[in-house]
């Protein structure tokens, strides 16, 4: 019978780029939405690709995946980005085998985060393999590979102060308007978008700044109105969108549009404003700054903020290093052990097959007599050598000896 074809580790790549390079305008040509995403998937095989997943945040745009090489995973992802491949390879990052899981280990624990330990990425994390998933993209090895980095980034959690306080690009927002801000609470506030970064600053700010004072808008209303009976807060339609930018005077934007959704001309004549751009690419068009009423913040401004926090949290990298090492350590002892398991099924088979094979069952009849029990012994005989030849299989990494030493061992324990 043919054997399974294992994914080998030093064909996992990862293609990247992330705010170490690049902007947010940059970041934001390479953005991919939910849509694009589906797009990439769907070509994805003519590409030559069965297993991958794509990470975009506004920190980086990564695809992982296994491939004969990483410009397969590189090709389908500019398919559909704003951006152009020779842009893209020009400044992005390309990781094979044990350095790409490694890295990935480190940004699902907030290590490459512009925000050091921001847990906001676990959960981004989740939802774009979930999303590959969905579509039958992710096999064993990304599946248990994920797995493992989640249980990781929960040990430096639980063991570490890396994530430790209340920092992370959504509390960096609320943290800027309270050291700019005063009488927050007579501020009128709009925030556009209520995905996971908009839910996120919305909460903070309510927890933080103690005020309610604040209108959601969301292209599907029902996720504003959602959140909005929550929070007690207010909602209004897409179609109001126009009439809530004048009147407010803070406004946060977390959406995920392609092209900015508040232009100048929404912000001339009204008013002072404070606006926060939470979104990759940029929702707001970069015109709007040059509006002597408008101070335009972006998420590479509020990464730039530093405070105590910040400052334990790098004390707390070579602790979440190695839990990541543990952790990683056991997966890679897991994926060992799964390279066997295409011959250690050939070789149960075999042992199956031996009961049509006439040569054996003559030689098996000069030393036992065949029973009604025959079949159940022969069952608990395959199971034990199947087992001791999976344990010799983990210490030695030799399937062909191991195979043949089966046969041995099976012939054996029925002379016995």
């Amino acid at each position: 019978m043919p054997l399974d074809k294992p994914k080998y580790i030093s064909k996992f790549f990862i293609a990247g780029i992330n705010y170490k390079k690049t902007d947010g305008a940059i970041r934001g040509h390479f953005a991919i939405n939910n849509d694009q995403y589906a797009n990439v998937l769907e070509i994805a095989p003519s590409y030559g690709l069965s297993e991958l997943f794509i990470l975009s945040t506004c920190n980086r745009t990564e695809i992982y995946g296994f491939a004969e090489d990483p410009f397969q995973l590189i090709d389908v992802l500019c398919t559909q980005t704003i951006g152009d491949k020779e842009t893209f390879l020009d400044l992005c990052y390309l990781k094979s085998g044990e350095e790409a899981i490694q890295h990935l280990f480190e940004v699902g624990a907030g290590l490459e985060s512009q925000i050091l330990g921001d847990y906001e990425i676990i959960g981004q994390l989740k939802l774009a393999v979930r999303f590959a998933k969905e579509k039958g993209f992710v096999g064993a090895f990304i599946e248990r590979l994920i797995n493992s980095v989640i249980q990781s980034t929960k040990s430096i959690k639980n063991q570490t102060a890396l994530s430790g306080g209340t920092v992370s690009v959504s509390f960096a927002a609320v943290q800027y308007i309270r050291k700019n801000i005063t009488k927050v609470s007579s501020k009128k506030i709009l925030l556009l978008g209520v995905g996971k970064i908009g839910r996120n600053t919305c909460k903070n700010i309510v927890d933080y700044l103690n005020t309610k004072n604040i209108t959601l808008i969301n292209r599907t209303e029902l996720k504003a109105k959602e959140l909005a009976d929550e929070l007690g807060l207010h909602h209004a339609s897409i179609e109001d969108l126009p009439s809530y930018i004048q009147s407010s005077d803070i406004i946060l934007v977390a959406t995920n549009s392609n092209e900015p959704t508040i232009l100048k001309f929404h912000l001339q004549n009204a008013g002072n404003k404070l606006i926060i751009d939470l979104s990759i690419p940029y929702n707001v068009e970069k015109e709007a700054q040059d509006l002597p009423n408008v101070t335009l913040v972006n998420v590479d401004d509020l990464s730039k903020l530093k405070d105590e926090t910040l400052q334990k949290r790098e004390g707390e990298i070579p602790k979440a290093k190695g839990i990541i090492s543990d952790h990683k350590a056991d997966f890679f002892e897991w994926s060992d052990m799964r390279k066997n398991v295409p011959y250690i099924k050939a070789v149960k088979q075999k042992l199956h097959d031996m009961h049509s094979c006439e040569l054996y069952l003559s030689y098996y009849r000069h030393y036992t007599a065949i029973t009604s029990a025959t079949n159940t012994i022969n069952q608990q005989a395959i199971q034990k050598v199947i087992k001791n030849m999976a344990v010799k299989m983990r210490q030695q990494n030799q399937p062909g000896c191991c195979f043949i030493e089966a046969i041995n061992d099976f012939i054996t324990t029925h002379r016995n």
